[in-house]
């Protein structure tokens, strides 16, 4: 009978001893995970974050955001209060703000942001977004094109880093502000894999195509490549051509010294005949 209760017991302990384990176990792995994504995302408890609003291009109300962008916007929000940072919303025409001072997220391409347009030309010099006829743009990034099509549309998702000790800028470029929601929802849900591919502190510059956006909304998103050296590389300034080039200058003769004139010939005189000779 005693030898039951101890053993009874023994089980007990040893369960609840478990259980404070897994709990233990558990718990420090939700903090380090935890800890890795403020880490991937420049956010840290307490500290500001800043959100830079583009502007809705097709409504003539400068102050108008598409609904597409405010839902982006709401997801990278809850994001940043998971991290334990607060948020600070700000226009794109607004923010006088250095590079790297906080955690930085611009939605929206250069055409709608302009501060998605400085951080494009300082930091990713090899990427060129260009508007096409009607609804379609095209993104070049060094010699490759992405153009929008009837049911493909193309974001740009980068991660641009300063020196140490600064925070990241994510800049979400898409083709539509459905390509911009989809984006943040590609980054949000694939953190865990971004950091293992790049590592927690280092930038990068990914093409992403969305699939169908008008029947399938954000939510189909593919992979399409990784152009990081790409965007970082300046594009070559051409060669100046030969009629560009400075022309040279004629090359200058030295006119020869005047010879003297030479004296006409003459006719030599006929030698006056011998006269013969008399004995």
């Amino acid at each position: 009978m005693g030898n039951g209760v101890f053993d009874l017991a023994v089980n007990i302990a040893a369960g609840l001893l478990t259980a404070v384990l897994l709990w233990f176990l558990q718990r420090t792995l939700r903090r380090r995970r935890a800890q890795r994504t403020r880490d991937f995302f420049g956010l840290q408890p307490g500290a500001k974050c800043l959100l830079v609003v583009n502007r809705h291009t097709s409504s003539s109300h400068e102050m108008s955001v598409h609904r597409r962008d405010v839902f982006a916007l709401l997801e990278l929000a809850g994001l940043i209060r998971q991290c334990g940072s607060r948020v600070d919303v700000a226009s794109h025409d607004e923010v006088r703000r250095g590079f790297g001072e906080k955690a930085e997220f611009c939605i929206g391409g250069p055409s709608s942001n302009s501060r998605t347009a400085a951080h494009l030309a300082w930091k990713l010099p090899g990427v060129k977004i260009i508007a096409g006829n009607g609804a379609r743009s095209t993104f070049r990034v060094g010699d490759q094109e992405f153009t929008r099509e009837d049911n493909v549309e193309y974001v740009l998702l980068a991660k641009v880093v300063g020196p140490e000790q600064q925070k990241p800028v994510f800049l979400i470029c898409g083709q539509s502000a459905v390509a911009n929601q989809a984006a943040v929802r590609y980054l949000v849900a694939n953190e865990r894999k971004l950091a293992r591919k790049y590592g927690l502190r280092a930038g990068f510059c990914a093409i992403l195509r969305v699939v169908n956006p008008e029947a399938y909304g954000p939510d189909v998103v593919e992979w399409v490549a990784d152009l990081t050296d790409a965007a970082q590389t300046s594009p070559e300034r051409p060669a100046p051509t030969k009629s560009a080039a400075k022309p040279a200058e004629p090359p200058v003769t030295k006119s020869a010294a005047p010879r003297p004139a030479a004296p006409k010939a003459t006719k030599a005189a006929k030698a006056p005949a011998s006269e013969p000779s008399q004995d």
